[in-house]
């Protein structure tokens, strides 16, 4: 849908006066990469997570999946379909991906890392068809899945396998006018109420070239899932799914057999950026509850904000959230120019996410007791620095990534 039939999101509310820009936000106002139109849209995304998310994320965090209502909700809002085509639902025109950064950060703004997760989960499931599928494919799947009425995941990890891709087992055999598919594929994001999976099946030989993308009906019979409990996240269901000649239809193959990898390379630069921006959002998070706490806690007879050495906790994570700001700006005003590469996107995610869990850690340490009870937006946030640095590729395999790409001495 165009931004013109979108109110809340629509490019000519901006002469409207927007709400005033809070400690949490105001540094886009001093950035070159944002203008009013970024400012219009977050308050829209806020007063959006204020009236449908903040008031139940406990509860879905205790339950474990978001309900499905919300991704309908968040469709209605404009947020789902945000920068995708407009003849598949969407609305692309007048945005730019620093309005995608806007959107993450909004959401971010709970502290619950599984809500962004979970709900912008066809993110990751959608591009691939879009980017690659047929016209058909594109037709029947993009509509009701930015409209909220359906749901897709990504189904690229297996348990044997984690970020070697080219090497994963789960295997498609073409039988007349389908593929027969065996396997499983291991912490999927949204895996319990996932409608559709963009899946990585092995149709070739070895290695990255004889990989493909198919979408699978997870209704189909012969799909199995189970659900998997996690240290945090809590509010995106995570499954390990099991495929037992399950029988996927042809038309379903998402761009050229044997040639999926090229889809799955794409997809990990947006991936690697969006979780940078998350980092950033979430550490904005936690140091905001950790100065509040600060200025409002008394220690010896005065606020901790009142000891130098509480000072220089905060000071010190506003900066490592300073400069990794920067650079997920540069990144992404990198890729809207076309200078991007992605070595840059796998030093950034580590910068982020090594950044987060050093401001989690201080923010923990400002609240003390309090930061170990639940029910803090620091308690959460620590609990789920690890995903971050894992997922969407390892520290290690992304700092290998980089030194392949820029210096040499293997293959990349």
């Amino acid at each position: 849908m165009a931004p013109s039939a979108q109110p809340n999101l629509t490019l000519t509310s901006i002469a409207r006066s927007i709400a005033r820009m809070t400690a949490f936000d105001d540094w886009r106002t001093r950035s070159p990469y944002y203008d009013e139109t970024h400012d219009a849209l977050a308050q829209s995304v806020r007063r959006f997570v204020e009236r449908e998310i903040a008031p139940h994320i406990d509860r879905w965090e205790a339950e474990g999946e978001l309900p499905r209502e919300l991704h309908r909700k968040a469709a209605e809002a404009g947020i789902l379909g945000l920068r995708y085509p407009e003849q598949y639902g969407g609305h692309s025109e007048g945005f730019d991906n620093f309005h995608s950064l806007v959107v993450t950060e909004e959401l971010a703004a709970v502290g619950a890392g599984g809500l962004g997760a979970s709900l912008m989960t066809h993110g990751i499931g959608l591009p691939p068809i879009l980017a690659l599928g047929s016209e058909e494919l594109k037709q029947r799947v993009a509509p009701p899945v930015l409209a909220g009425e359906k749901i897709i995941a990504l189904g690229i990890t297996e348990a044997g396998g984690g970020s070697d891709v080219a090497n994963l087992k789960t295997t498609a055999v073409r039988e007349g006018d389908h593929y027969v598919v065996n396997g499983g594929k291991m912490f999927i994001t949204s895996g319990m109420r996932a409608d559709w999976l963009t899946c990585a099946v092995r149709t070739g030989g070895p290695g990255a070239a004889g990989i493909s993308l198919l979408l699978i009906d997870m209704g189909a019979p012969g799909v199995e899932r189970s659900r998997l409990d996690k240290m945090g996240w809590r509010c995106s269901d995570t499954a390990a799914i099991h495929f037992s000649d399950v029988r996927v239809p042809a038309d379903n193959l998402i761009g050229p057999e044997n040639g999926g990898f090229i889809g799955i390379m794409r997809n990990f630069n947006s991936e690697r950026l969006g979780m940078a921006m998350g980092c950033c959002a979430y550490a904005r998070v936690a140091m905001a509850e950790a100065a509040e706490w600060a200025k409002n806690r008394e220690t010896f007879g005065r606020p901790l904000v009142g000891h130098q050495s509480i000072r220089i906790k905060l000071a010190d994570m506003e900066r490592q959230i300073e400069a990794t700001q920067a650079w997920v700006d540069l990144c992404a005003w990198q890729v809207k120019e076309g200078k991007d590469r992605p070595a840059d996107f796998a030093m950034l995610k580590v910068q982020a996410t090594r950044m987060l869990e050093a401001v989690a850690r201080e923010a923990a340490q400002i609240l003390g007791g309090a930061s170990y009870i639940t029910g803090s937006k620091v308690e959460r946030i620590y609990r789920e620095v690890r995903v971050n640095a894992i997922g969407g590729g390892s520290e290690e395999i992304m700092l290998d990534l980089a030194g392949r790409q820029l210096f040499g001495g293997g293959k990349t």
